[in-house]
């Protein structure tokens, strides 16, 4: 059972990752840092991913994202120093894994519909039980 509260948590995680991209265009060092999504996904579709996101776990982009160094106003959408942005990208990954071994998804990406995404688990909820 506790097994089964940290994937769901993971995830939740998962969807913040990308949600705060809207507020600001992706530099390159910030396009670059992706680990689940493509690198070359387009800036439409980033938002929307995390737009998604933002909605399946009811949390805004701060829940993932770490404050600049240099401006604390904005965010480090590259930075890794959050441990749920961490969390985020492992659940990516689960949910990706799921949709392909037992949906038979092919060349699943987080832009594309899925049987199995954040909002399966959360339903607006940061840490569903």
């Amino acid at each position: 059972m506790k097994k089964s509260k940290y994937h769901i948590v993971m995830i939740a995680l998962i969807a913040i990752v990308t949600i705060c991209v809207a507020a600001t265009s992706p530099t390159e060092k910030q396009k670059n840092n992706l680990k689940v999504l493509p690198k070359d996904i387009s800036h439409e579709n980033l938002e929307k991913v995390m737009k998604d996101f933002n909605k399946a776990l009811g949390v805004k982009c701060n829940f993932c994202h770490a404050p600049s160094a240099t401006d604390p106003q904005k965010l480090d959408f590259a930075s890794d120093a959050k441990p749920e942005k961490l969390a985020a990208i492992d659940m990516m990954r689960l949910t990706l894994k799921i949709n392909k071994k037992y949906f038979h998804v092919k060349n699943a990406s987080l832009t594309d519909a899925l049987p199995v995404s954040c909002n399966t688990c959360h339903h607006g909820v940061a840490k569903p039980e």
